[in-house]
């Protein structure tokens, strides 16, 4: 009978480890698997967040013809110092027809602009200390770091929709004019 109720302890007590043993993993995996998934929603949501802009009128822009008939009108924004100079209109949704960017510099040189988190496809236009346009290019590429150089040197730039030159048939030689709230208004 003794050895009857040792062997029967034996199995219970080996039924037991296993039941442990059994416990052990359950929980290992529910451990790595919460792990799991605590470290991915962490990276996730840890992801830099990307603020978005929106216009704000700070002027008006006119294209003119060489011989000052107006051609077309438009509300601006002004980057007139560095920061909004790089900021330009990346991480933008969406900009209106009738809106559009005026970056002004310090001085005339070559300028070189790219579409580095730039959403939104345009027409970029440098202009000269003259106020005349000296460079267009249409259609830039999105969020691309091709360069877009200007063929003289500039001391303005706009930026437009996409498609907004030859719609309103803005061409080289053409002029533009402002007025608005920034230290760059020429009136």
């Amino acid at each position: 009978m003794a050895k009857k109720h040792e062997k029967h302890t034996e199995q219970k007590s080996s039924k037991s480890k296993s039941k442990i043993t059994t416990q052990r993993i359950i929980v290992g995996v529910v451990v790595v698997a919460l792990l799991g998934f605590f470290i991915v929603n962490n990276f996730i949501t840890n992801e830099p967040k990307v603020e978005y802009y929106t216009f704000t009128k700070e002027g008006e822009l006119t294209f003119t013809d060489s011989l000052g008939i107006l051609k077309s009108k438009i509300d601006i924004e002004i980057a007139d110092d560095h920061y909004e100079r790089q900021l330009g209109l990346m991480n933008r949704k969406e900009m209106k027809e009738n809106e559009g960017m005026l970056f002004i510099f310090d001085k005339l040189e070559m300028q070189s602009f790219w579409m580095r988190n730039t959403l939104i496809s345009l027409d970029m236009l440098f202009v000269n200390d003259q106020k005349q346009i000296v460079t267009i290019h249409k259609n830039t590429k999105t969020l691309s770091d091709q360069s877009y150089p200007s063929s003289e040197p500039a001391k303005y730039v706009v930026e437009v929709l996409a498609g907004f030159t030859d719609k309103h048939n803005i061409q080289i030689g053409d002029k533009i004019d402002w007025m608005g709230t920034s230290l760059g208004n020429p009136k």
